[in-house]
């Protein structure tokens, strides 16, 4: 986690004094860019501090070790479903429902059912049918 979180103070840095350098530039007239930069600096500053906070709890990873092989990285990285739908539907109806949003409510209002149903379906995927855990 340290790796990781001195990269997002890196680039804190590197997006204020960016903002800093477009606000002289653009000589105060389209503000757009700098609360855009802005806010991207405060969202790396959250990450980073989250980062050290949890990474402060953890034992240090095989990334933080200076002497450390990619072989030290090997193994489980989780349990990932090799045969699921639910992000397709997911992904399907989260498209149409923000779609919606962006051309017209009626369609985000008839996506939403359909969105809930997909993201239950797939948390609930292994408590129930065939592949119940």
């Amino acid at each position: 986690m340290n790796v990781a979180t001195k990269l997002f103070y890196y680039l804190v840095a590197f997006f204020v004094i960016a903002a800093a350098i477009y606000t002289y530039f653009i000589d105060f007239e389209e503000m757009v860019g700098v609360v855009a930069l802005s806010l991207t600096a405060i969202m790396c500053a959250m990450l980073a501090w989250y980062l050290g906070k949890t990474g402060r709890k953890l034992d240090p990873g095989p990334d933080d070790n200076p002497e450390g092989e990619i072989a030290d990285q090997a193994g489980p990285y989780g349990h990932f479903s090799p045969h699921s739908w639910w992000p397709l539907a997911v992904g399907g109806a989260g498209a149409v429902f923000f779609l919606g949003i962006a051309i017209g409510w009626w369609l985000a209002i008839i996506a939403a059912p359909f969105l809930a149903i997909a993201v239950v379906g797939w948390v609930f995927e292994y408590f129930r049918g065939e592949h119940a855990v």
